[in-house]
Parts: C-alpha cells; sequence; structure tokens
C-alpha cells in the first residue's frame, strides 16, 4: 500500500520529535492569561455558530492557497469579522506555516489561539503554550491512547485547551473514554485529503450534549454553515475558503451567528 499523506506527515513530525533532545519534565510550563477557546465558544452559544477562522499558505492536495498571507494582517480581519477563535497552523513543509506566525498573531490579536499542527510530544504542547496559544490539536488518528492521555495531561498542566480531532465514530468514542471534552469532528480524510460532507453530522450524533464539539473542513458556502449549526454544532473552524476571500472580514461575519440547533446525543 502506498504512503498517505497522513504517513508522510506523521513520519516527518516524529523523526523531528525523535532529534528533539530537549527534556520536556525540565522545562517550566507556561501559563500565561490568553482567552480559553473553549469557553469563548460556550460563551458565543446565546448568539449561534461561532467561527475559528484559520491561518492557512498551502495545503498538501492543493498547493498554495495564499503564499504571501501576512498572518498578522488576516488575524486582524478575522477578527473585525467577528471570530470567535483563531487557528495558526504551525507546519512548515506540509501547510507553509511556522511558530513565528503563532507568536505574530498573538502580539496583533487578543482571541483565543489554537495551535493547529501535528502535536506529537509534550515539547510540542509546551512550545504552544510559549508562543502564547490558547489550545493545541491533537489528532486521535495520529496518536495511541497513551499518547493522547499524556498529552491531555501536558496540556491541562499548562492551562490549554485540547481540541482533540476525530474522524469516525470509533476515534470519538477513543476520545471521551479518555476525558475529551472539546471535540473537532474533521470531515477531511487525513489519509487522502477528500471530504465527505455528511461525515460531521454523522459522528456528532455519538457525542453527548454537554461536549463542546466544532465542525471542521469543507466549509464553502453559507448554506453548508447554516446546516451545521442547525445540526447542533457549537463552532466551524474555516481556512481556505477564509484565505483565499477577497474580504475575509466579511467572509466571516457571513459564517457567525446562525442559530444552533439541539443536540440531541
Amino acid at each position: 500500500m502506498s504512503a498517505t499523506y497522513l504517513d508522510d506527515i506523521m513520519a516527518f513530525h516524529r523523526a523531528r520529535v525523535a532529534a528533539d533532545d530537549r527534556v520536556w519534565r525540565e522545562r517550566v510550563p507556561v501559563i500565561h492569561e490568553r482567552a480559553s477557546l473553549r469557553a469563548n465558544i460556550l460563551e458565543h452559544r446565546p448568539r449561534g455558530l461561532a467561527v475559528i477562522a484559520e491561518v492557512k499558505r498551502r495545503s498538501p492536495s492543493k498547493g498554495w492557497l495564499a503564499e504571501g498571507l501576512d498572518a498578522a494582517v488576516i488575524a486582524e480581519e478575522y477578527a473585525r469579522g467577528g471570530a470567535a477563535g483563531l487557528s495558526v497552523l504551525t507546519d512548515e513543509p506540509h501547510f507553509g506555516g511556522s511558530l513565528d506566525d503563532l507568536r505574530r498573531v498573538a502580539a496583533h490579536v487578543d482571541l483565543p489561539l489554537l495551535r493547529k499542527d501535528f502535536t506529537v510530544s509534550p515539547n510540542d504542547v509546551l512550545d504552544a503554550a510559549e508562543a502564547r496559544a490558547s489550545a493545541v490539536l491533537l489528532i486521535v488518528a495520529a496518536l495511541t491512547d497513551d499518547e493522547l492521555s499524556e498529552l491531555l495531561a501536558v496540556a491541562a498542566r499548562c492551562g490549554l485547551d485540547a481540541l482533540v480531532e476525530v474522524h469516525d465514530e470509533a476515534e470519538a468514542q477513543r476520545a471521551l473514554d479518555l476525558g475529551a471534552t472539546f471535540i473537532g469532528i474533521n470531515q477531511r480524510d487525513l489519509r487522502t485529503f477528500a471530504v465527505d460532507t455528511e461525515r460531521a453530522e454523522r459522528v456528532l450524533s455519538s457525542i453527548p450534549a454537554g461536549v463542546v464539539v466544532v465542525a471542521e473542513s469543507g466549509f464553502s458556502s453559507r448554506d453548508a454553515v447554516r446546516r451545521a449549526a442547525a445540526s447542533g454544532f457549537d463552532a466551524v473552524l474555516v481556512g481556505e475558503n477564509f484565505v483565499t476571500s477577497n474580504d475575509p472580514a466579511a467572509e466571516v461575519a457571513s459564517f457567525v451567528g446562525h442559530p444552533l440547533g439541539e443536540r440531541h446525543a
């Protein structure tokens, strides 16, 4: 079987971690005062759907989306459009991002920030905290249960939210069993990068109503976003549609606030 996008990306990140000689237990966890992403989304519920707007230059499947993107400038546009939080891709070889992007965004906007990357070690979490993120992404498909449990604990120690990303019901159950209370359902298959627009709603039905849930990937129209809100999602995470827009602030604003449907799980 040929290597998939996820295989290639994870091979790079695990090799990077293997070469990292820092002892994470000797590092002092940084806890800053930036607002919680999960709490901000919860507070947004009475006003309807929240939006996490993503700073994204490229993707492995489509190549460059916005090669000359200034992370700080577009972050300010997202904030002006009413985003509840920002996601900043920090993977360089596959997505064209960096921790410097995260630092620059943190210096220019006060919104909660998600470090969007393939987190595989406690040092990754500590690096996110030092760069003033509010949250880290933990992808169930890329981690063992032991790794996921450890990274959840390290994130909590640093005062960071952990957005635990799942792609199907089995992964959602793994996340819930390990205590996740903030889950992202990705409609994009990380092995093929194809988008299944029905995926998020199917998986949502298996998640308890008390868990904050974000729908990720494939949202390019108001109708799709309105449907996600009506299904009971608390937020959507959108990147490509915003970074390719001629007016990112207006595009974000058009996605914000759609009425939330009741969750029945």
